[in-house]
């Protein structure tokens, strides 16, 4: 959660589907409401110092080897993974990949029950699968929270079932949930990531400086890590939002959008992305439209925008220590069945990668965040 205030976007269906809203030349006004319904990582952290402790104890634990279970278990564990990882990203893959292998590790066992969606969308199918979690009693269920929708099913599991919910790709607690908090929050702090590139911005480009956004679909994704770059250029004077467009999260409409953003405002200095996809949808269009003037970020810092970075398509990103998650979600179970307390929260690693990165330099990050993904 961002302190004082997020942007809050007004939007109007376009033609492709997109959303999008305008804004004047001059800075933006910001609402303080957007994410105020959530605990920020760090308030919650500093709210609650018993839960400090814990995350920082098992932080420590993520980067070291995996130490057995010592408790027999009774009986093999049922967990239920829903993840939207139908994307170019290959975070949720990798996050799956990094938790069977530490799960092993740790003698747990355990059978593992997958389904991958796409990004917002196959509700159908999601909630076929999340039911279905509940009615066989699965001991934990992985899911994520970006949407109302995601939102209301969570509430109903954790108010009438024992299912033990792990929310991934989200740091940041509900307030209304204090008394009733999932099992476990686990992921890479939006905020923390968004706040890296817009300092990247405000150093290497100085006023005055027009931009552009591109949102994931809309929801929590979009207000943590879109509207905290906005809110943090706006903190900065010369820094001049053109314009911002939701997509679908995908390359497709990120595509799209980029087209009209650029036909409206050709005097763009660099576009901000939300995601993989939508970062490489809009390089895509840069490049018929012959402007890789224009700098665009990744967000995340996987295999495709690594590539793209080697490749001269991309200028930034924040590369999440990808499996740091997987190992988190492991070691957390570990300790439930061992019957000790396990921290609501838990956030892995960023690294700042550039265009001007050496090649040593990203072998040497991707062999720590890969270390089990890669293997």
């Amino acid at each position: 959660m961002v302190s004082d205030g997020l942007i809050k976007p007004f939007v109007k269906c376009l033609a492709v589907l997109l959303f999008s809203f305008n804004v004047s030349s001059a800075p933006v006004s910001v609402s303080a409401d957007v994410l105020s319904e959530y605990w920020g990582y760090q308030a919650f952290l500093d709210k609650f110092p018993e839960q400090k402790q814990l995350t920082d104890k098992l932080t420590r634990v993520v980067v070291q080897p995996a130490v057995p279970i010592l408790s027999a278990q009774d009986k093999v564990i049922k967990i239920s993974v829903i993840y939207p990882g139908e994307q170019v990203s290959d975070y949720w893959r990798r996050n799956l990949v990094a938790f069977e292998k530490r799960l092993n590790e740790l003698n747990i066992k355990y059978k593992i029950s997958q389904i991958f969606t796409r990004p917002n969308s196959d509700i159908g199918q999601q909630s076929q699968f999340l039911n279905q979690a509940l009615n066989t009693h699965a001991d934990y269920l992985v899911f994520t929270l970006d949407t109302g929708r995601h939102k209301k099913f969570i509430e109903h599991a954790l108010y009438n079932s024992d299912t033990k919910l792990i929310l991934q790709n989200i740091t940041t607690p509900l307030v209304k949930w204090e008394d009733h908090q999932p099992f476990m929050y686990v992921g890479f702090d939006h905020t923390t990531g968004s706040q890296i590139l817009a300092d990247y911005f405000k150093v290497h480009f100085k006023p005055l400086v027009p931009y552009g956004v591109l949102y994931f679909s809309p929801g929590y994704i979009s207000d943590v890590r879109g509207d905290t770059f906005i809110h943090a250029l706006n903190q900065e004077k010369g820094f001049y939002l053109q314009s911002a467009f939701y997509t679908h999260a995908d390359k497709e409409s990120a595509y799209k959008a980029t087209l009209k953003l650029v036909r409206e405002h050709p005097d763009l200095d660099f576009i901000y992305t939300c995601s993989t996809d939508v970062a490489l949808g809009a390089v895509e269009a840069l490049k018929v439209l012959k402007r890789q003037d224009i700098v665009v970020n990744g967000w995340g810092g996987g295999s495709a925008e690594l590539d793209a970075i080697r490749q001269g398509k991309l200028d930034v990103t924040v590369m999440r220590m990808n499996d740091d998650t997987g190992v988190a979600m492991a070691e957390a179970i570990k300790w439930d069945l061992e019957g000790k307390p396990v921290p609501t929260v838990y956030s892995g690693s960023f690294e700042l990668v550039t265009s001007d990165s050496s090649e040593r330099r990203i072998e040497q990050l991707k062999k720590q965040a890969f270390r089990y993904s890669d293997k």
